[in-house]
């Protein structure tokens, strides 16, 4: 059912025609650009969704971990396991401490290190949130369960290359 509302909702558009450009030198080049377009698509959906809550994508993700954490973990633990590896981990936990949706502690096993925890506002609003994965869903709604995985295979395969 879901399937049939994105096919009349969101007919599927090439990416030639979105972004204007009818050919690429390589289905190589395409695959690159079709990622890079794709990413951005989300991202602004992402936004649009997070931005009702006043928090960010990365900020969500953080509340995601620390909620998941059976006990208080460190920034470099926190940034171990994000998603966008490339983000200032201390700087954004300091943002959701201004929020009051987590809290700092000195870490009990070294006075030196700080373990961070989600509070339980922090908690209330992944609650409200987790509508989130319901969006998620409907997002990659139009893909098979057959599809999502060979989307997921070859995008494990395609980081290899590194």
């Amino acid at each position: 059912m879901l399937q049939l509302y994105f096919y009349y909702c969101f007919p599927i558009m090439s990416l030639e025609k979105d972004i204007n450009q009818p050919k690429f030198r390589t289905e190589h080049q395409k695959v690159i650009i079709n990622l890079i377009y794709t990413y951005n698509w989300m991202n602004e959906r992402l936004k649009s969704f997070f931005g009702k809550e006043d928090i960010t994508p990365q900020q969500f993700n953080i509340l995601r971990i620390l909620r998941g954490a059976a006990t208080p973990i460190s920034t470099l633990q926190i940034r171990q396991r994000m998603l966008d590896k490339m983000s200032d981990t201390s700087r954004i936990v300091d943002r959701l401490i201004t929020k009051a949706l987590v809290k700092k502690m000195v870490c009990p096993g070294d006075k030196r290190m700080v373990d961070v925890t989600i509070t339980a506002k922090g908690k209330k609003l992944l609650e409200k949130l987790d509508a989130f994965e319901l969006t998620m869903d409907a997002i990659a709604g139009s893909l098979t369960e057959a599809d999502a995985k060979n989307v997921n295979k070859l995008l494990d395969k395609m980081r290899l290359v590194s």
